[in-house]
């Protein structure tokens, strides 16, 4: 991956970081619709209206360019879930903001999350690795806590922290999932609520 002075000793000019955001938003629309095999270096430059020569002198290649795409994107849903999460109160309040969170962000930009989807789980590294495999786990430790921290203050229920925060996280998946698969058609807004609201359900204490 390149500097962020481009191995040049300065920092990136604004007409430079304009370009490369141009070019990570055509590559973000290209795997949206073309899948990731088929969103080449021509096609990404194509949509952007430049030269591959281009897209070149900014990104090393496709393999560091769709990780920013996947990169840049992830980074924004964590910061808008980590924004939520501290207006929340307590820990019940905050498991309802994580999801809702969650799911607000993903189906706001639904090209955004089919790229992401695509990149996370085709991508691989120079050495063959998966950059990404760790992704779902690292959610499910965030949710698994946020669980724990319920039942010490006696919110949540005695129940698996981790076996329901893969269950949660898999309820969440699949209601993503389905909603990408039909063409965007689902009304998620109104699924949303009926989420977290079983999921509330599911894990809140009675009080007695």
């Amino acid at each position: 991956m390149r500097s962020e002075d481009g191995g040049s000793g300065r920092q990136r000019s604004f007409i430079e970081e304009a370009r490369r955001a141009q070019i990570v938003e055509a590559a973000k629309e290209a795997v949206a619709e073309l899948g990731y095999a088929r969103a080449s270096l021509a096609r990404i430059a194509e949509r952007a209206g430049i030269s591959k020569s281009v897209i070149s002198y900014h990104f090393d290649g496709k393999s560091e360019l769709l990780e920013q795409v996947a990169r840049q994107y992830l980074d924004a849903a964590g910061t808008a879930v980590e924004a939520r999460l501290a207006e929340a109160g307590g820990p019940v309040a905050r498991i309802r903001a994580w999801v809702d969170a969650q799911l607000e962000y993903f189906t706001a930009d639904r090209v955004g999350f089919l790229a992401m989807a695509e990149i996370v789980t085709n991508h691989r590294g120079e050495d063959g690795s998966r950059p990404f495999d760790g992704m779902d786990e690292e959610e499910i430790e965030i949710l698994t806590g946020l669980l724990m921290e319920g039942q010490r203050a006696g919110e949540i229920r005695d129940l698996d922290p981790r076996a329901v925060a893969v269950v949660i996280q898999q309820t969440m998946s699949g209601l993503l999932i389905g909603w990408a698969h039909d063409g965007g058609s689902l009304d998620v807004a109104t699924q949303v609520p009926v989420v977290v609201d079983f999921i509330e359900h599911a894990i809140v204490k009675e009080k007695t």
